[in-house]
């Protein structure tokens, strides 16, 4: 399969710099499940951008520095900031529809951590809206060819490109992918851009669609790129808590709308914990309340109460978490919401520059899998989309750029990850399966909302028998979707606990009991390549 540009991905990332890079040429866009099963199809909030009157570009700018706690990099927030106007903007244009007041301006909504509002929203349905209105263009797109159900096994690359900073300089050329059919296919591509999201199924318990596994930084990880930051994952402070219901979210706009935290004896616990922001403080800070105020009082989940609030008002506001709270008895307008938090956001990733690009040449990253340096240690809400759609745009203007000097390299056979396709076939998936929910536990338990050495270290010697016993399954038996994922969400546990054990303070999502404190003197990012795991190098955040 060969084509200009290779996307893995169909979020708001990939679709966004797909309909712009078919300008340039042919697209082919893999998606190990069904389009539209992405967590930008499951995003309520919306997009941040300074759409106000009463709102300025240095207003978010300090938000969002504030919330990232000194590792955000400042050009970088700059540049996306300026750029959201336009960039939401360019949504209206393809048929996005945000909310509006009646005299036909933005009606903006309010989260936590900004100090305005400045949310373009559809209501709670706002990643539902996008994520329409981008497959409609993507379908209509004569360059543009999606493969549904295809999982990319291994990112193809050359290591001919010379020796920098100690490191084997890669190209990428494309990517072995496994059909429908198990069948292993060599897709080959002048550019690959992974957009695979996030890795909340690292997790026990997460507010992600079931495909997030970390898979794009797995796969940029292992073809030579630098990864940074994964010790900064953020729990969203409140999920849904019932047996059955399965990672809703209950948005943060509800605590902008005016919602209050109560613990079990109706008690409002945020005055405790944070005095001046109350319930719209940070999202680091209102998880690590919940937290304190459930290991406290024993209990199992808190209290999200908006009844006080119109209930016309809220039934239009937020029409999803009403109808779907009241299909499981709980109506929002006369009682509160169960809530516990969940994994939600990872704001590491693969380090890219401006452009997206990754050290390994022709090889971008957009979306959650990258990390640019907008978020730092923490994530201001509604950043993430904002971030997707000027990366976005950026990576289309860097290959616009440079087009005539991007050759398409020559496959030179079928390369196969591990034992192959050609192996047997391990009839036995509960064995994949059991490891699947053991390191899940794990890193619940071990690597959670706030850590402490002893446990990362006894997370660290269990993941990495697990690691030994899946490396083993790969080489042995044929690969399946499930392996690959099984073998991702491995190697990003992996990360996410040197990268804890490796930062001695408190900082941002990274809460240790050892090191309660913020080094002041310690702003510095810890970036992994694959051959220094143990042994990352420092990046200084001025």
């Amino acid at each position: 399969m060969r084509s200009d540009f290779l996307v893995v991905g169909t979020g708001i990332a990939g679709l966004s710099f797909a309909l712009k890079a078919a300008k340039l040429g042919t697209v082919n866009i893999i998606t190990k499940k069904e389009q539209v099963n992405t967590a930008t199809n499951l995003a309520q909030g919306g997009v941040a951008a300074v759409l106000g009157e009463s709102d300025d570009f240095e207003n978010h700018v300090r938000d969002t520095l504030l919330s990232g706690d000194g590792l955000c990099d400042k050009d970088i927030v700059r540049m996306v900031v300026t750029d959201g106007p336009s960039r939401v903007t360019e949504l209206m244009d393809i048929g996005v529809n945000f909310v509006r007041n009646e005299n036909g301006t933005l009606n903006l909504g309010k989260e936590g951590g900004h100090s305005k509002r400045r949310v373009a929203h559809a209501y709670d349905l706002t990643g539902k809206e996008i994520e329409n209105a981008l497959i409609d263009r993507v379908r209509n797109e004569k360059n543009i060819t999606v493969f549904e159900n295809h999982a990319c096994a291994e990112l193809i690359t050359e290591d001919v490109l010379g020796v920098e900073r100690n490191r084997t300089k890669y190209k990428c050329t494309g990517a072995l992918v496994l059909g429908e059919s198990g069948e292993v296919l060599v897709f080959s591509a002048k550019i690959c851009v992974l957009c695979t999201g996030g890795a909340g199924k690292v997790y026990l318990y997460t507010s992600n669609p079931d495909i997030a596994t970390g898979d794009g930084v797995a796969l940029a990880f292992r073809a030579g790129a630098g990864v940074a930051n994964m010790e900064f994952v953020q729990f969203h402070p409140t999920c849904l808590y019932h047996l059955n219901a399965k990672n809703f979210l209950i948005s943060e706009a509800v605590r902008g709308e005016g919602a209050i935290l109560l613990n079990a004896k109706g008690e409002r616990f945020m005055r405790a914990y944070e005095p001046d922001q109350l319930e719209l403080a940070t999202r680091d800070k209102v998880a690590r309340a919940i937290d304190q105020e459930l290991k406290k009082t024993g209990t199992d989940c808190v209290y999200l109460d908006i009844s006080h609030s119109d209930s016309d008002f809220l039934k239009n506001r937020f029409p999803a978490i009403y109808h779907r709270c009241k299909s499981l008895g709980i109506d929002i307008t006369r009682e509160p919401i169960p809530v516990v938090p969940a994994a939600h956001y990872l704001c590491g990733g693969v380090i890219t520059d401006k452009f997206g690009k990754t050290c390994v040449e022709n090889l971008f990253t957009l979306g959650e899998t990258a990390c640019t340096g907008l978020h730092g240690g923490n994530r201001l809400a509604s950043n993430s989309l904002l971030e997707a759609l000027v990366f976005a745009e950026n990576a289309y203007c860097y290959c616009k750029e440079n087009w005539g000097n991007i050759k398409l390299t020559k496959q030179n056979g079928s390369k196969k990850k591990g034992g192959g396709n050609g192996g047997a076939t391990l009839d036995e998936e509960i064995v994949v399966n059991h490891n699947w929910d053991v390191i899940r536990r794990i890193m619940w338990d071990y690597v959670g909302i706030v850590r402490k050495t002893s446990r990362l270290e006894i997370a660290k010697q269990k993941i990495g028998v697990l690691k030994g016993e899946i490396d083993e399954i790969l080489e042995t038996y044929r690969i399946t979707p499930n392996m690959l994922e099984l073998s991702n969400i491995t190697l990003v546990a992996s990360l996410i606990i040197e990268a804890s054990l490796q930062r001695e303070e408190s900082r941002g999502l990274h809460y240790i009991l050892d090191y309660p404190s913020k080094d002041r003197g310690q702003k510095k990012w810890n970036v992994f390549y694959k051959d220094k795991l143990n042994n990352p190098e420092e990046r200084i955040v001025r």
